[in-house]
């Protein structure tokens, strides 16, 4: 069947941008950002935002939406991608939904669990919980209310058990149940989702000099004036990846050549743990094998041809 609807998925400066410009030029798409930093104002240069002329070339949709201050959830930014992705429709074109937060297209294709918000006093029971008797606390009541939940949280996930806890006690129902009721929010059907999985090493090489480039472009001048608004160190943006080193360094904490390379060093971390989960979590996606940018419009070509019509004429 024709596919309305493409996913572009893949690490941090594999080519996400460039490659979502050829597919949106090829299907008469629109863009969506799929990634949790580039929901944020004020982090363009950081969070390797696209350009002003590159926005212009097609309509792109929840880039820089946000203040820094706020917060996004999955399940705000999956409401806010569902309205777009139905006017985008309802206008004949294609949406083309790109990004690296796994998370985010999970909650699409999976669905999310109808989890209501945690009442801020249920969340500092267990925070005083961890604060009492550590992560072995944790576990134990987590064993205790939601035993599947609990199986599969890794050794010393301390967010994860607390927010397994949250939810039982909060609601009286196990996480793992909430869970199981969950429904895609998009039909799958209707999608091609693609990944662009590259030989890492290559990649590694692009992060580095692709965060020398940002600081040419005036990265540091934009950490600056992040600190100035002195937001938590708490808050999503201000976990942008290369930023708190930088805070670091404005702070006097780091010289300015460590602070870099921990930015790159935390870039690549973070690009291996998106690697880890596109491999796990969407192993039978087709994948754009090359950095080149010229071979990677080949392949998605390829890879679109036979769902979406349009790119065989």
């Amino acid at each position: 069947m024709s596919k309305r609807v493409l996913i572009l998925a893949g690490p941090t400066a594999s080519g996400k941008t460039a490659l979502s410009l050829h597919a949106a030029r090829h299907l008469d798409g629109e863009i969506i950002n799929a990634d949790s930093m580039q929901l944020y104002h004020g982090l363009p240069i950081i969070s390797a935002q696209p350009s002003e002329s590159e926005r212009a070339a097609v309509p792109h949709h929840l880039f820089a939406m946000l203040d820094p201050g706020e917060r996004c959830s999955v399940g705000r930014w999956s409401r806010a991608a569902l309205d777009v992705i139905e006017g985008v429709q309802a206008r004949g074109r294609v949406p083309i939904l790109v990004g690296g937060t796994g998370l985010y297209f999970k909650a699409l294709l999976a669905g999310l669990a109808p989890v209501p918000e945690i009442p801020d006093a249920v969340t500092a029971q267990v925070a005083a919980l961890y604060d009492a008797g550590g992560i072995d606390a944790l576990r134990a009541e987590a064993d205790t209310v939601d035993p599947v939940a609990s199986a599969r949280i890794a050794d010393g996930d301390r967010q994860r058990l607390m927010r397994v806890i949250c939810v039982a006690r909060a609601t009286g129902t196990a996480l793992s149940d909430l869970q199981a009721q969950t429904q895609p929010l998009l039909d799958p059907d209707t999608a091609l989702s693609v990944v662009i999985q590259p030989e890492r090493d290559a990649l590694y090489q692009r992060i580095e000099a692709r965060f020398d480039r940002m600081m040419d472009a005036g990265g540091l001048e934009e950490a600056q004036a992040m600190a100035v608004r002195g937001l938590s160190a708490d808050l999503p943006a201000m976990k942008a990846v290369g930023l708190p080193p930088l805070l670091a360094h404005l702070a006097g904490d780091l010289s300015l050549d460590d602070a870099i390379e921990i930015a790159k060093r935390d870039s690549r971390r973070y690009a291996k743990r998106q690697f880890t989960w596109f491999s796990n979590q969407h192993g039978d996606w087709p994948r754009v094998r090359t950095l080149d940018p010229d071979a990677q419009q080949r392949e998605l070509d390829d890879i679109l041809s036979p769902s979406f019509p349009e790119v065989a004429r």
